[in-house]
């Protein structure tokens, strides 16, 4: 009996040791804010995805911060938040306030050094794509006319019809301003509304519209994206602001969050945005399939 005792006494302490490694948690809890935009809750469950993956933490996401940025970046500043997707030409317009506006390279840099010396703030990645205004037409108007950029729409633009939402007609650089940079002068401008505008080009009756280039109906629509070889808008390319005393904490999530640098294109995001937007699937869903199409998460 006293040996049986010994042995179970014995295993029993085997076990509380590899119990506690086995069953370890995760403790720590990271933050993450998104604006109320279908491609923004997408990226914050990648993000969500590849830091949980990668990591030993724990992720909570606040989905849809009405005001978006305007409510968002005072957050993160005090604390109330560890990381947000931002885009460029919102940072550099809207949060520092500059209005020149230099190369994509020369931007992103100086964006960079502004937001960790003013703020101690890090754009940690870029997810690689460019959501910012832009102009398609029906393809088979681009394949009869060859027209690729804005510069070659100007050509044809008497013989075509214009449609876009009430905004963009009013907006500082909007119709008029981008007809008189590009010369353009349409047959025809239409007023529509924003939710009917891609039925209206896949019906004809428009031949041109304004658009934002990571729209979900884009990726069902029989358009081509044109180029704004000018240069006209300012490029918004999506990244991760995070604070630096979170990754000073835990410096394990940048290199996380870096798998994520240049991972996604406009076209893909579009998809993205599709699937949720019109097919009505899950956010998560969509993030992990894709993140697993890409080999980042099993």
């Amino acid at each position: 009996m006293k040996k049986k005792g010994k042995v179970l006494i014995f295993i029993l302490a085997i076990l509380l040791i590899i119990i506690p490694v086995g069953c370890s948690k995760k403790s720590e809890t990271i933050k993450i804010a998104t604006k109320p935009m279908t491609e923004q809750f997408i990226l914050g469950e990648m993000l969500k995805l590849i830091i949980e993956e990668n990591t030993n933490l724990n992720v909570e996401i606040t989905k849809g911060i009405g005001g978006g940025t305007s409510n968002i970046h005072p957050a993160i500043l005090k604390g109330d938040f560890d990381m947000y997707p931002e885009y460029t030409g919102t940072g550099w317009s809207f949060v520092l306030k500059e209005t020149e506006i230099p190369d994509d390279e020369t931007l992103y840099k100086q964006l960079q050094e502004k937001y960790n010396s003013e703020y101690d703030l890090t754009w940690v990645n870029l997810f690689g794509f460019n959501n910012t205004f832009g102009l398609v037409i029906r393809k088979d108007l681009a394949e009869k006319y060859n027209i690729k950029t804005y510069s070659d729409l100007a050509k044809y633009s008497e013989e075509l019809t214009f449609g876009a939402e009430y905004d963009f007609y009013e907006r500082d650089d909007g119709f008029d301003a981008l007809c008189e940079e590009y010369n353009m002068n349409f047959k025809k401008s239409v007023d529509l509304d924003i939710g009917l505008k891609y039925n209206a080009i896949n019906s004809k009756e428009i031949d041109v519209m304004n658009i934002f280039t990571t729209d979900g109906q884009l990726s069902n629509s029989d358009v081509v994206v044109l180029e704004d070889d000018k240069d006209f808008y300012q490029t918004y390319y999506c990244g991760t602001v995070v604070r630096n005393d979170t990754l000073e904490k835990y410096p394990e999530l940048k290199e996380a969050i870096m798998k994520l640098d240049n991972i996604i294109n406009e076209e893909e995001m579009a998809k993205l945005n599709y699937l949720v937007e019109t097919e009505g699937q899950d956010e998560s869903k969509v993030a992990k399939d894709f993140l697993i199409e890409k080999g980042l998460v099993k």
